[in-house]
């Protein structure tokens, strides 16, 4: 599979919950989860070196359509929910179309 949308999101937590934030995103790859859906094929969280609240999610699927399907579901929203009174402020999108790279964990 190719990805052919893709989209990098930084979130900023409340001061001391950068740890909460990361591993709250990081259920994503939990079984059942957005993370874990074939049309998901990069699904990176990141911290900042420099800001230990500020986390980033680099994600690229299949699909916008596929995407935004996943993200509709019931498990997405779950996540999402969760953001309340972790956040400072509203997360920061920068959508991109891959053009090729390499992922290997």
């Amino acid at each position: 599979m190719i990805v052919n949308h893709g989209f990098n999101a930084t979130l900023t937590a409340m001061p001391g919950m950068g740890d909460q934030l990361a591993d709250l995103l990081l259920t994503g790859l939990s079984d059942g989860n957005p993370g874990t859906s074939e049309h998901c094929l990069v699904y990176l969280v990141c911290r900042s070196a420099s800001h230990p609240d500020v986390v980033h999610v680099t994600e690229g699927w299949t699909s916008e359509e596929d995407h935004r399907r996943v993200f509709a579901g019931e498990a997405a929203q779950a996540i999402v929910k969760r953001f309340d009174g972790l956040l400072a402020k509203d997360p920061e999108y920068t959508d991109y179309v891959p053009v090729r790279g390499k992922a290997a964990f």
